[in-house]
């Protein structure tokens, strides 16, 4: 890639602004009075709109690199170029206003409110108080909270997860074309840990951002990168690669350590439920005559019938009584329980289904309408690239 070329520099997103590439080139960082540099002659390229997870054991320096991009630690030598541009080219007061910032503990201002604590950087722009508005607003409804119910309270009133949210929308506030995030979940309890990496994911699909994501966690760095970078003792770079590449092939024996053995089980994070064959069950809603009932069954894969409202959102899965007679009755064997999403990675859906007894649950889209059925067995199928059995559905009858 030709880092002069603007038109390989930067890529469009759909909130308007570009997001920028990102070089680093024989970065060194060595302290005053330290042998040893922190950073060795670290080089790495991100393309534009995409995550790159800088990942290690503690004092690897994957913090100490991602902060030389905006220059909260000054670069011994080498050189990092955004968009093309180095980072020394401008001050730092100037760099950090064009690149979000998230960090693990938030770090909101206590003494103001969550509209104030988002409008810090487009007050410090100089933007009018309308467009700040706005974009308080806007902002707030992209990370799925209530305006009205969250924009005149303060960080205390708020959860964790909620003010986690708030950290990511303030550094969004200008649409800047890089964002750096340094272990932005790792404080929030693993429940929600995981829906707010799923959420950001979801809105990265959206915005497209270009971000540095530091982690100790290498199942977080495959969940969440498009690209990982391993770091060694003293800042060294074991490895960069896609996280497929870096669990099929690693480079060398420190990269297999970290990444572990169950490099197969961490290819769960690789593929999400609506890349499966999921089994089909028979939808049937109350008041529906057996005959249709019977009809669907002997098309389905799965053998009992799952009741849904009007909607097609799931209720639970039938008894036999329920259609024992000439239109189903509400009458059930278990609720619809768990229930994944198809945008869940099977990591996650395969957590959710071995904390059920049945081990097994139905998937619904967006709008909570059931689309299929998940199991173990099909889990386990997509880890070894089997073809989905049907026979395996039978076991649900039973």
């Amino acid at each position: 890639m030709n880092a002069s070329d603007p038109a390989q520099t930067s890529t469009a997103s759909p909130a308007g602004r570009q997001a920028a590439t990102l070089e680093l080139r024989d970065v060194v960082k060595l302290y005053p009075g330290q042998e040893e540099p922190a950073v060795d002659h670290l080089s790495l390229e991100v393309p534009a709109g995409e995550i790159c997870v800088l990942v290690g054991p503690s004092g690897c320096g994957k913090t100490t690199a991602m902060r030389m991009v905006n220059r909260m630690v000054e670069i011994t030598d080498g050189d990092i170029l955004v968009g093309g541009q180095s980072v020394t080219d401008r001050t730092p007061y100037e760099l950090r206003r064009e690149i979000g910032y998230v960090i693990q503990q938030v770090g909101l201002f206590p003494h103001l409110t969550i509209a104030d604590n988002i409008a810090t950087v487009p007050k410090l722009l100089g933007w009018d108080r309308d467009r700040i508005a706005a974009r308080v607003e806007e902002l707030l409804q992209l990370v799925q909270l209530d305006p009205e119910q969250t924009r005149d309270r303060y960080p205390a009133q708020l959860s964790g997860g909620q003010r986690q949210r708030i950290g990511v929308a303030r550094a969004l506030a200008t649409d800047p074309p890089l964002m750096l995030m340094d272990e932005p979940f790792g404080a929030i309890d693993p429940i929600n840990r995981e829906r707010l990496q799923n959420e950001f994911l979801r809105l990265q699909v959206e915005l497209r951002k270009t971000i540095v994501f530091v982690t100790h966690d290498i199942d977080e760095a495959i969940k969440m990168g498009d690209r990982i970078a391993i770091l060694k003792q003293g800042g060294r770079l074991a490895q960069y690669a896609e996280p497929a590449e870096l669990l099929m092939n690693p480079a060398d024996e420190f990269v297999k350590d970290f990444v572990g053995n169950d490099r197969a089980l961490k290819r769960l994070a690789l593929q999400r439920v609506r890349d499966i064959d999921l089994w089909q069950a028979p939808m049937v809603r109350k008041g529906e005559t057996t005959a249709s009932v019977r009809q669907k069954l002997e098309k389905a894969d799965v053998k009992i019938p799952l009741l849904v409202d009007e909607d097609g959102c799931p209720i639970g899965w039938l008894s036999d009584r329920a259609y024992a007679g000439e239109e189903v009755k509400a009458d059930l064997r278990s609720r619809a329980e768990p229930t994944v999403e198809m945008d869940d990675i099977l990591r996650d859906a395969l957590a959710d289904l071995l904390g059920s007894e049945l081990q097994y649950g139905v998937v619904v889209d967006e709008q909570g309408r059931a689309t299929g059925v998940l199991s173990i067995e099909l889990v386990g199928q997509g880890v070894h690239g089997v073809a989905p059995a049907r026979t395996g559905a039978d076991a649900l009858a039973t």
